[in-house]
C-alpha cells in the first residue's frame, strides 16, 4: 500500500523536480527551524543523489564526517519508495550499525518527529541474528548451564501454543539476549544446517515471523550487507524450490559504510565444512532400526572425514592469522575423494531409509541437505579451479571454508546490471579522492561520484599522537594513557590482537575495561556510551561507532590495520601489479581513517588519537601522518 508523498506533484512539474525543490526546502529551512543544523556538504549530497534516482546510476558518495550523511539519503529514500511503490533498503556494514540508526536517538526517530511524517522502517536481520527453536530445546536438554533454560522460560505464550494466532508478534532478536556472550548465543541461534521448510515450528519461530513483517514495509527495509548480499546469491535457488527470496522488490539500496560490502560478498559467496558438524548429524540419525548397509556407510565417513581434517591441521599454515593457508598434497586430496564417494553413496541409502520412517523427517532432511553441500564443497576444494580457500580455527572447531571465485563478475552479473539507483555512503570511499581501489575489487565500471570534506573544524578539536614505541612497548604506553580517566576506544586489527593485549594486561588495569565478545555488543556500546564503562576494546567497531560528546574523547590504534597475510587477500595481491600499493596500503588507510571518524561526531567534540607504531611500522610514519586531517605530532616511548 503506497503512503502519501512528503511533497504535491502536479503535472507542471516531474517527479524529480518536485523532490529537488523538497530537499531544498526541507534542508535549508524546515529542519534548521527545529534545530538541525544546516549543512552545504548535506545539501549537495542530497541533490547528488537525486540526480542519481533520476539516472538510475550508482553513485559514490564520499562525505566526511559531520556531513550528516544519513539525512541525506533518507530524504530522497523516502520520497522515492512512495513515488515507486517499493521501500527502499539501507544496507548497513553489520547489526550493531542497524541498531543505532534505528535507535530512539536516532537520525530516522528524529527526522520523522521534525518534519511529522510517520516512517515505516522495519528491520531485516541476518539468519544468524535470530533464535531456533529447535536448537533452543536441544541445548536447554543437553547444556548444564541454565542460560537456555531461562530463554526458554521468557519465550512469548504463542509460542508454546497458549494463544492465539492473532496475538502473533515478531521475536527472538539477538539484541533481545544482551546478557548473553557469543558464544552462548551461537548455541541457540539460527544455524546454516538448519532446515526451516522442514520444521514443524516454523510458523510460530521469530525468524519466520520477522521475515513476513519486514516484507510489507512501504518505506524503508533496513539490513546488514551479509544479509543483502546472500539475498543475491540465493535469489535464484530459492525462486527455483518455490520459495520466496529473502528480501522483497526494492526501489534502490542505499550501501551505508559502502567500502565494506566487498567482504560481505565474499563472505556469502563462500561454502564451510566443519569437522564437528558432519559427525554431530549423522548421530542424529543412528537410530534403532536403521539398516546395517546406511550404518556402515556412516561410520566410513566418520572415519574418511576425521582423517581428511588431520591432515587439513597437517597441512595448514603455522602462522597467527585467522585464515591459515592450505598446502593440497596428493594424500588430503585422495582422502577428500573418499569421503564424497562414500557421501553420495550414503545419500543414495537414505532414500531407502526414508520409505522406512525408520529415521524423523526433520532430521534426515537435514543431514540429506548438508551431505550435498559437503559433496559440493569438497569438489570445489579439491579441482583445479580458482577457488580461493583456508582453515580457520574458532574456539576448537576446526573450518574449512572454500570461496570459489572473486566477486567482481558475480556481483556485475547480479547486483550492477539492475536498473535500480545505487548509493554507496561513507567518509572513505577514495585514496585522494581516487575511487579505483573501490571500483575494482566491486566490478563497478558505469558510476557518478563526488567527495566534500567533513565541515568541522578538526584543528581545534583533534590532536593526532604517532607514538614510537620499543617492541612489545604497545601494552605499557596503553597503560600509561589509561592512568588519566578518559573513555577511552582501543581498536585492533584482528581479535587475535585484541587478546593478545587482554592477556598482556596488569591485573589492576583490567578494571572497568569492556572487551568486544564478552556480551552482545549493542549492549557494550549502550553502556560506555552511558559511562558505565570506561574503555571498549574491539576489532569491529572501526566505522560506524556513534558516540558523540564526552562519553569518547580518545581512540587508540593499538595496530596499523593493513588487510591479514592470508588465502583472501593473497588472492588479490597475486592479480595486483604491485601487491603492496594497490592492495594493503589503500586498504590500510582507509580503515585507519575510519577508525580515526570514530573521534569527532558533532561540532562540540573533542579529543585525542593515538596511534601505536613499532618496528617496521615505523617506517610509515609519513604515509600515516597524511591520513589525518589535522597535523600530527610523535613522541618517543622506550
Amino acid at each position: 500500500m503506497k503512503r502519501q508523498m512528503p511533497f504535491v506533484l502536479s503535472k507542471e512539474k516531474s517527479f524529480y523536480e518536485s523532490l529537488n525543490d523538497w530537499i531544498g526546502d526541507t534542508l535549508y529551512d524546515d529542519l534548521t527551524e527545529k534545530g538541525f543544523e544546516c549543512r552545504d556538504e548535506q545539501i549537495y549530497m542530497a541533490f547528488q543523489i537525486e540526480q542519481a534516482l533520476k539516472e538510475k546510476k550508482v553513485l559514490m558518495a564520499e562525505a566526511g564526517v559531520g556531513t550528516g550523511k544519513t539525512i541525506a539519503y533518507l530524504l530522497p529514500a523516502i520520497a522515492y519508495a512512495r513515488y515507486t511503490g517499493k521501500p527502499a533498503l539501507i544496507s548497513c556494514a553489520d547489526e550493531t550499525l542497524i541498531d543505532q540508526l534505528v535507535k530512539k536517538e536516532g537520525d530516522i526517530h528524529k527526522l520523522s518527529e521534525a518534519l511529522a511524517i510517520e516512517i515505516d522502517v522495519r528491520l531485516a536481520k541476518a539468519r544468524d541474528q535470530y533464535l531456533c527453536l529447535k536448537r533452543l530445546e536441544e541445548t536447554a536438554d543437553s547444556s548444564e548451564e541454565e542460560y537456555a533454560d531461562i530463554v526458554q522460560s521468557e519465550l512469548p505464550e504463542f509460542v508454546r501454543g497458549n494463544a492465539s494466532l492473532q496475538s502473533i508478534f515478531p521475536y527472538g532478536e539477538r539484541s533481545d539476549y544482551p546478557d548473553l556472550n557469543d558464544e552462548q548465543w551461537k548455541s541457540i541461534n539460527f544455524h546454516p544446517i538448519q532446515q526451516c521448510a522442514a520444521c514443524d515450528v516454523r510458523n510460530r519461530c521469530g525468524q519466520t515471523i520477522h521475515r513476513n513483517h519486514y516484507r510489507e514495509s512501504v518505506d524503508l527495509i533496513i539490513c546488514s550487507h551479509d544479509f543483502y548480499m546472500e539475498h543475491i546469491w540465493t535469489k535464484e535457488s530459492r525462486k527455483r524450490q518455490g520459495q520466496l527470496a529473502l528480501l522483497p522488490e526494492v526501489s534502490m539500496v542505499v550501501f551505508d559504510e559502502g567500502h565494506l560490502l566487498e567482504y560481505s560478498a565474499q563472505r556469502a559467496l563462500t561454502y564451510e565444512v566443519q569437522n564437528n558438524t558432519l559427525l554431530n548429524l549423522l548421530e542424529r540419525v543412528m537410530v534403532d532400526g536403521i539398516r546395517e548397509e546406511t550404518l556402515q556407510l556412516m561410520e566410513r565417513l566418520i572415519d574418511a572425514h576425521e582423517h581428511f581434517f588431520r591432515l587439513l591441521r597437517t597441512n595448514a599454515s603455522n602462522h597467527d592469522e585467522t585464515r591459515k593457508a592450505i598446502a593440497k598434497t596428493d594424500e588430503l586430496v585422495a582422502v577428500g575423494k573418499e569421503a564424497m564417494t562414500i557421501s553420495t553413496a550414503l545419500l543414495e541409502e537414505f532414500v531407502f531409509e526414508g520409505e522406512l520412517y525408520i529415521i524423523p523427517e526433520y532430521d534426515l532432511t537435514m543431514v540429506e541437505e548438508y551431505l550435498e553441500q559437503y559433496i559440493f564443497s569438497l569438489e570445489l576444494f579439491i579441482s583445479d579451479n580458482e577457488a580461493v580457500d583456508w582453515l580457520e580455527e574458532r574456539k576448537d572447531e576446526m573450518t574449512l571454508i572454500i570461496m570459489p571465485r572473486l566477486v567482481t563478475d558475480i556481483l556485475r552479473e547480479k547486483l550492477f546490471s539492475s536498473n535500480i539507483p545505487i548509493v554507496f555512503s561513507s567518509a572513505t570511499l577514495s585514496v585522494d579522492q581516487d575511487f579505483s581501489y573501490i571500483l575494482d575489487s566491486l566490478g563497478i565500471e558505469e558510476f557518478l561520484s563526488f567527495s566534500v570534506d567533513s565541515p568541522f573544524d578538526y584543528e581545534q578539536a583533534m590532536e593526532v599522537v604517532l607514538a614510537d614505541v620499543d617492541s612489545g612497548g604497545k601494552t605499557n604506553y596503553v597503560e600509561s594513557l589509561l592512568k588519566n580517566e578518559e573513555q577511552t576506544l582501543i581498536l585492533f586489527k584482528s581479535e587475535v590482537s585484541m587478546r593478545a593485549f587482554q592477556r598482556a594486561l596488569s591485573d589492576e588495569h583490567k578494571q572497568n575495561i569492556a572487551f568486544e565478545g564478552e556480551r552482545e555488543l549493542s549492549a557494550i556500546i549502550r553502556d560506555f556510551q552511558q559511562k558505565n564503562v570506561r574503555i571498549l576494546c574491539s576489532y569491529h567497531l572501526w566505522e560506524g561507532l556513534d558516540i558523540p560528546g564526552d562519553a569518547l574523547t580518545r581512540v587508540v590504534i593499538y595496530d596499523l590495520p593493513f588487510p591479514p597475510n592470508d588465502p583472501l587477500f593473497n588472492a588479490r595481491r597475486k592479480n595486483a601489479k604491485h601487491p603492496f600499493e594497490d592492495v594493503d596500503l589503500p586498504f590500510m588507510l582507509l580503515r585507519l581513517r575510519q577508525g580515526a571518524g570514530r573521534l569527532i561526531r558533532t561540532s562540540g567534540d573533542y579529543g585525542s588519537i593515538h596511534v601505536l607504531m613499532e618496528g617496521s611500522e615505523k617506517e610509515l610514519k609519513t604515509i600515516v601522518s597524511k591520513a589525518f586531517p589535522v597535523e600530527s605530532k610523535t613522541v618517543v616511548r622506550k
